[in-house]
């Protein structure tokens, strides 16, 4: 079962950590708007532009983990009622 003593704050600072520390360099260049689906516990991730298809293949790997979801390059993975805005690198 996933650790549900994590709260969903800590669950987002450990995973904005981790991807800008490991992942932001490799992935934003090639994976710009692909959604990341990552295990904060091991670093391990799935990504695809079907954020769905992501989200199902981590949890077919690793069932039992849990996981932070970013779109690789913005801000945020979803907005509501207003434009996307890439982040500057």
């Amino acid at each position: 079962m996933p650790n549900l003593a994590t709260s969903p704050e800590e669950i987002a600072r450990r995973g904005q950590d981790y991807y800008d520390r490991f992942l932001r360099a490799k992935l934003e260049p090639e994976h710009r708007g692909k959604f990341l689906v990552l295990d904060i516990e091991t670093g391990e991730y799935e990504i695809d532009r079907d954020e769905m298809a992501a989200i199902q293949r981590a949890r077919a790997r690793m069932p039992d983990r849990v996981f932070y979801i970013l779109r690789v390059g913005y801000g945020a993975a979803h907005r509501i009622g207003a434009r996307f805005s890439r982040k500057q690198p």
